[in-house]
């Protein structure tokens, strides 16, 4: 069997009524970059089954969701449960510059990575500036 001494079980308790319980998960971790005309984002969510994951974008706003199970079924006897089950959510509030339209998806090793295209708006463009060589300034609309 399994035995635990942990001087630190207090510690540990008043740790997960702040940051998450098995009843009440913590948020996921996320890492969020931009790389050339891509914005990524990576939440980490290991052990959880593609098939729980929910994405979804509204009005900007992108709602990641997820749900990690404990084994189920006859002959299953629980010996230690520390690590956080049920369901855990992310939400992301993205600019207008991103084409939310065109975000893909993948998830592998227990992250799930997202890469949302910067939008044609938002990228740099080259100004075209007239001189007209008599040393005035003028604009034309």
């Amino acid at each position: 069997m399994l035995m635990r001494t942990d001087p630190f079980r207090e510690m540990d308790r008043l740790a997960e009524q702040f940051f998450g319980t098995a009843a009440r998960p913590a948020t996921m971790h996320l890492d969020a970059y931009r790389d050339g005309d891509y914005f990524y984002a990576a939440f980490d969510l290991p052990g959880v089954d593609p098939d729980t994951i929910d994405c979804t974008v509204e009005r900007n706003v992108l709602t990641v969701r997820a749900e990690r199970r404990r084994p189920t079924g006859d002959g299953v006897e629980l010996v230690a449960a520390e690590r956080p089950m049920g369901t855990f959510t992310r939400r992301l509030f993205l600019g207008d510059t991103l084409d939310t339209d065109k975000l893909e998806a993948g998830y592998d090793n227990g992250v799930l990575t997202l890469r949302i295209p910067v939008a044609e708006r938002a990228k740099p463009r080259r100004v075209t500036i007239k001189a007209n060589g008599d040393g005035r300034r003028q604009i034309n609309a």
